[in-house]
This record gives C-alpha cells, structure tokens and sequence, in this order.
C-alpha cells in the first residue's frame, strides 16, 4: 500500500511539474518572438499652474511580435496617454520608446515631429474610439488615403482598399459616405484603413467603448481576426474587463505604474 501511495504522489508530482513548465514554456515562448516595442523609463508628467501630475512613472517593459496586449485601467489612468507616446503624437517628459522595424530599433525620442508623423504613418496603424473618418470622403476614399500619402500607386492602393473593404463585409458600400452607416460598419470602415499600409503595429484606444455590447463583440472578433491573421501585434487600451480574455497579455496601469493581471489582482485581493 505505501508502494502504492508513493507512486501515485510521484505521479501527481510529475504531473504538476509538468504542468507548470507548460505555463512557463507558453510565457518563455512569447518572449522569443521578436520585440515590437520597449519602454525605457517612460514618464510623462503634466503641469497645470504650480501643480504636476505624473501619469506615467517610470515605465519598463518590452513586448512582442504577434501578441494581443490588452492594457487595462480606469478612465484619467493614463491608457490614451501611453497609445499616444507609443504612436508618437506626443513625446514624453523622460525616457523612451524604442519600435523595432525591419531594418532597425527606432528611438521616437530621437525623431523630430514631423519624422514622427511619417513614422507613424509608415509603421502604425490606428483605431480610434470615435472612428475619425473624414466625412467628405467615400468609403473607399477613406481606406485608399493612407495608402497615397506612403506612396502607392493609385491603382495598388484602390485594389488593396477594396479587397480589406471586402473582407471587414462592406465590399458594396465603397461609394457611400461615413454619416451613412452605423457606428459598427464606421469602426469596421477605420479598422480597414489601420491594417491597409501592413503597420507593424495596431494601437486601439478603446475600439468598442462607442458601441453597443453586442456591436462591439463582433467588431472585437473582426479586429482580432485580421491582426492575427496578418501576424500583427495588438496593444488595446480598454477599460472593460471582459476584453481581456481574448488577450494573450493583460497589463493594468495603476497609479502611473504597469502591472501585471497575476499581480494586479493579487493587489488588489490584499487590499480586500
């Protein structure tokens, strides 16, 4: 009998281990997968009158080639602020952000305004909550547009607009302009124009907070759909938990400082 016993409490120890370098394995394999983007010390502070507000703190972290980051945190934390550093529309007070192209890590801190809006326009794609669609152009013309400010050529750029226009299921409403459609078919509208350039990176700053739940669930799976089917990398900036579980990492910004969900929620339960 104490044969027995210890043989199955090996085998319960075994399987335990085993299952614990599987966790392992899965976060060690995320880690190698190229970097897209480093935080070096990042902080941005602002000043009203005689009165500093630090937003972000101190902010180190790398993340990685095809990863779905879901950025958690309540609204005047700080997401939309670290989306605009990361995109380069605004510089921070201290540190960096290095982006790792194809050819070479960029320091956005080392581009001018003006490199930085042509970084950003070559490397990056968009989603905003609000859409951003210009009104006095199509549908089409809306997608094809970034397109021609990177230099393709009409024809390529109309064909590449039609067929994402095609597959985000507005493949018929190319003429028709943005004050025409719903607020989901807008979103799938500037989904489209975010992936038509192959940006290296997609930064979603609350995507489905303008929707309604189950508009913005499907417009979630569509975004999902095609980055990771281009093998893009996603950081979404939410403030709704239930996002969360599509992501491959969760992050909490939390008094100007990232933390992970695991430590977060152990925090938290603390706190409690």
């Amino acid at each position: 009998m104490r044969a027995i016993v210890q043989t199955t409490k090996l085998q319960a120890e075994g399987a335990l281990a085993k299952g614990a370098n599987s966790v392992n394995n899965e976060a060690n394999g995320a880690r190698m997968r190229p970097p897209i983007i480093r935080l070096e010390g990042l902080t941005k502070i602002y000043t009203e009158g005689e009165v500093s507000r630090t937003v972000l703190d101190e902010l180190n972290r790398e993340f990685y080639e095809g990863e779905f980051v879901c950025l958690l945190g309540k609204s005047g934390s700080g997401k939309s602020t670290l989306l605009n550093l990361i995109s380069g529309i605004d510089a921070p007070t201290r540190g960096d952000v290095v982006v790792y192209t194809d050819t070479r890590p960029v320091r956005l801190t080392a581009l001018g305004e003006q490199e930085r809006t042509l970084f950003r326009r070559r490397h990056i794609g968009i989603v905003f909550q609000f859409f951003n669609l210009i009104p006095t152009l199509t549908v089409h013309e809306n997608v094809t547009l970034p397109l021609e400010l990177n230099g393709w050529a009409q024809h390529r750029a109309q064909m590449r607009a039609h067929a994402l226009l095609e597959r985000v299921g507005l493949g018929d409403r190319l003429k028709t302009f943005p004050d025409k459609l719903s607020g989901g078919e807008q979103q799938r509208v500037a989904i489209a124009r975010a992936l038509a350039h192959d940006p290296l990176l997609i930064l979603a700053d609350e995507p489905t907070g303008n929707l309604d739940e189950d508009t913005g669930e499907k417009v979630l799976s569509l975004l999902l759909e095609l980055t990771r089917d281009a093998g893009k990398t996603l950081f979404m900036a939410t403030h709704a938990p239930e996002v969360a579980r599509r992501a491959d990492r969760v992050l909490h910004l939390d008094h100007g400082k990232l933390v992970s969900d695991q430590v977060w929620r152990r925090l938290h339960e603390e706190e409690a």
